[in-house]
């Protein structure tokens, strides 16, 4: 298909930050990333899409990064929880399976309101109503562990869909959309990048890039995309990870991610051209 994709992996609001970084630092530069005829959204990822996708300009996207915190609540994803989900990918018979044993853990843990939470997710969009483009936004069922894409013609809100691709397990609640309830998109890939198949040009920014045990790898994603398209990786380096900090749920490290991933789009800009060119 012609046309250009752009994959937005998740990453907690540091990724969010960087990301936009990354995009406003490639625009100055003359990519602009924003014509995509497709965005994949994950988590962070869905944020960005929505908010690229607005018609609101880069730099105020940007500026908002440097800001406080908002409406943004400090979080962490404990140690323990991070060791019990990769645990269960490990011993389930397959990634099916392990979705559903994390979606009994979203659904068991003790978080805040559920109403709250989409309050926080809606504080993050410009408009809440879907973009006429191709936006596509990835999340998990929490029951039956069945990976769900949510655009513009599954009739939900782009508010929901955007609060259930964020739904990390044990930190947040799980997101109701009719009826369902639903968890983070990166419970089955961090990136999802192969959501983009079919695009003969893909750029795929992605602030993490492990993915549990049994699931779907980011390297062998990228790997069958380049057998019919070009395609640019990019992560964050060694200086844009001391930036983002230990914990990507910090709202206090949105500002110098977003600055690391402005300076970082300079070392990758003709990288990211090369295949974004047409």
């Amino acid at each position: 298909m012609a046309g250009g994709a752009l994959v937005l992996g998740g990453g907690g609001v540091t990724g969010v930050a960087w990301e936009l970084g990354m995009i406003a630092g490639l625009a100055e530069a003359g990519v602009d990333l924003t014509t995509a005829v497709l965005i994949v959204g994950t988590s962070a990822g869905s944020v960005v899409g929505a908010q690229i996708a607005s018609g609101t300009a880069l730099e105020e996207l940007y500026a908002r990064q440097l800001a406080g915190y908002g409406s943004e609540v400090p979080a962490r994803l404990g140690v323990g929880t991070l060791l019990n989900l990769a645990w269960i990918a490990l011993t389930s018979r397959d990634a099916a399976r392990a979705r559903v044993r994390m979606g009994a853990i979203a659904l068991a843990a003790i978080t805040g309101p559920e109403s709250e939470r989409r309050t926080v997710i809606a504080s993050r969009l410009p408009s809440e109503r879907w973009p006429d483009r191709d936006l596509v936004v990835t999340a998990i069922d929490a029951l039956s562990g069945e990976f769900v894409r949510f655009d513009r013609n599954s009739g939900v809100s782009m508010v929901d869909a955007i609060a259930a691709s964020c739904a990390v397990p044990g930190v947040w609640p799980p997101a109701t959309v009719d009826g369902r309830r639903y968890i983070d998109g990166g419970m089955r890939s961090p990136v999802n990048a192969d959501l983009a198949a079919g695009h003969d040009r893909v750029v795929v920014l992605a602030p993490v890039t492990a993915s549990f045990p049994r699931s779907p790898s980011l390297t062998d994603q990228v790997a069958e995309l380049r057998k019919t398209a070009k395609v640019a990786l990019v992560s964050p380096d060694r200086t844009a990870l001391k930036a983002i900090g230990r914990n990507v749920l910090d709202p206090s490290r949105r500002a110098p991610a977003a600055r690391a991933g402005r300076r970082q789009a300079a070392d990758v800009a003709t990288s990211v051209a090369g295949v974004w060119a047409t």
